[in-house]
């Protein structure tokens, strides 16, 4: 996307979102000053309804955005297991192709509400768009109470290369993972995998769950992971290949040493 047209694009996006708040936009045409504005103001954004010329501004944002990051699919991911059905890939969850991409996701399940935090919650609502905290709080509402830990949800991915996002709520651990955190990071992978397998779906990446500030282990939840995803693949014919997604060279590492 040529900067001219991205910053025209964010001034726009900006304005109009300080526009609902009764706020002042901000005097700038610094793209970077732009987009931290911008951000932050959606990830703080209530599911309001958006008029369609907004959102369509949005959405040639967020795509070319991610465009040129670059896209990968399931298939660019290392293979770990002989039939290829287990994988391992090291890059930005927003960037992958896959039918599902898991997102670690809290209680509410209504994404991150930190400006700019440096969370996967954070990034794949920012980058699927302000439709994905929209469709999360009709379900919700719907569902009347908050989103009990190891279960999971299916919804769009809206402007994200991946089809959807299962959102599933991984165990607080704090450092000292108990019993039951353990027994509840194992069912978040099955829920994901018994949800995608519901839906017909045929490729999974997977975030390292609960390991960010939910203070589980790295390499005990990596342990956790593949030994369930394992099970799962081994107990049932659903043709699934799943990805590991991980961000830093600390969980390649632990990932490559897992999975052998």
């Amino acid at each position: 996307m040529q900067t001219e047209r991205k910053t025209e694009l964010l001034k726009e996006l900006v304005a109009g979102l300080c526009a609902e708040r009764g706020l002042e936009a901000p005097h700038t045409r610094d793209a970077d000053e732009l987009w931290t504005a911008f951000r932050a103001l959606v990830n703080t954004r209530p599911a309001w309804p958006a008029d369609a010329r907004w959102l369509n501004m949005q959405d040639e944002l967020l795509q070319g955005m991610i465009a040129d990051a670059g896209v990968s699919t399931v298939d660019d991911a290392e293979p770990f297991s002989p039939c290829g059905n287990l994988r391992l890939w090291r890059g930005d969850i927003t960037t992958l192709a896959a039918d599902a991409i898991v997102n670690a996701a809290n209680s509410q399940m209504l994404g991150c509400w930190v400006p700019g935090h440096h969370c996967i919650d954070n990034a794949i609502h920012t980058f699927a768009g302000v439709q994905l905290r929209a469709e999360c709080a009709r379900i919700m509402a719907a569902q009347g109470h908050e989103e009990p830990t190891g279960s999971a949800k299916i919804t769009g991915a809206y402007n994200l290369p991946a089809r959807h996002v299962i959102h599933t709520v991984g165990p607080i651990a704090g450092g000292r993972p108990t019993r039951e955190h353990r027994a509840q990071l194992a069912q978040c992978y099955r829920s994901c995998l018994d949800l995608a397998a519901e839906n017909g779906l045929r490729s999974i990446a997977f975030c390292c769950i609960s390991t960010g500030i939910f203070g589980f282990p790295q390499d005990e939840a990596a342990r956790i992971a593949v030994r369930t995803v394992r099970e799962w693949l081994g107990a049932h014919d659903a043709g699934m290949t799943v990805a590991f997604d991980v961000f830093s060279q600390a969980d390649e590492d632990i990932y490559r040493k897992i999975l052998g």
